[in-house]
């Protein structure tokens, strides 16, 4: 099937139907962020949650000067949690420092664990170190999900001084807490991520082990095998 034009597209994408318009906004990934963005503010308030959430997820992966500030809008002030939660995530792909406070406030504020984990997730993805504190914080979640993400984060962040707080995740019942710390480590270069990379390497589970295994050899790589 032949790709649309953009005025297809533009067209398309006011169709009353949900599947016509879904086809259009999907078309738009072989189109240049200078031209997609505007189509994709088309369908940004759709009725359809689906279609708007495929829409926020575009803005983060055809980044134009304003997906910024409009992903920062729908995070900020969108009554749905879930679309909240996408625009949280797409800020993560845009990986723009600015979004650090923004994605701050939203993991101490908003009410929804969604949110918070969207967030978690992004300022690892942003690779900010001043997310720190609220990865650490986010460790002592009663969300499972949540201290899967700040594990993840810490370890995107590379986050050295986090080595000794993670670490208490390497008897997790949750075998993906425990696939998540082995890939942690394998970016945190001492003494006891080795040791501990070691000892998930023994873990009953294949994924645990495999990534702890993964984990050794890029410690490894980078020269910092003690």
């Amino acid at each position: 099937m032949a790709a649309l034009s953009l005025q297809e597209i533009s067209t398309q994408l006011e169709s009353p139907n949900l599947r016509d318009r879904m086809v259009a906004l999907a078309n738009l990934r072989h189109a240049s962020p200078e031209d997609a963005v505007p189509l994709i503010k088309k369908v940004l308030d759709d009725e359809s949650l689906q279609l708007r959430s495929m829409a926020i997820f575009a803005l983060g992966i055809k980044p134009t000067p304003e997906c910024y500030s409009i992903l920062v809008r729908i995070l900020e002030n969108d009554p749905d949690y879930g679309i909240r939660a996408d625009a949280a995530g797409a800020l993560g792909y845009l990986g723009d420092a600015r979004a650090f406070e923004v994605l701050s406030r939203a993991f101490y504020e908003d009410t929804d664990w969604l949110v918070r984990f969207s967030a978690a997730v992004s300022l690892g993805n942003i690779k900010d170190p001043r997310a720190h504190q609220i990865l650490i914080q986010a460790l002592d979640s009663k969300e499972v999900v949540l201290q899967q993400a700040a594990i993840s984060a810490l370890g995107e962040i590379q986050d050295i001084e986090s080595v000794d707080q993670i670490l208490r995740f390497a008897q997790s019942d949750d075998w993906l807490v425990r696939q998540r710390l082995a890939e942690a480590l394998g970016n945190l270069p001492t003494p006891k991520s080795v040791s501990a990379l070691k000892y998930l390497e023994k873990d009953n589970h294949f994924n645990v082990a495999e990534a702890a295994r993964i984990g050794l050899k890029k410690l490894e790589e980078i020269g910092n095998q003690v």
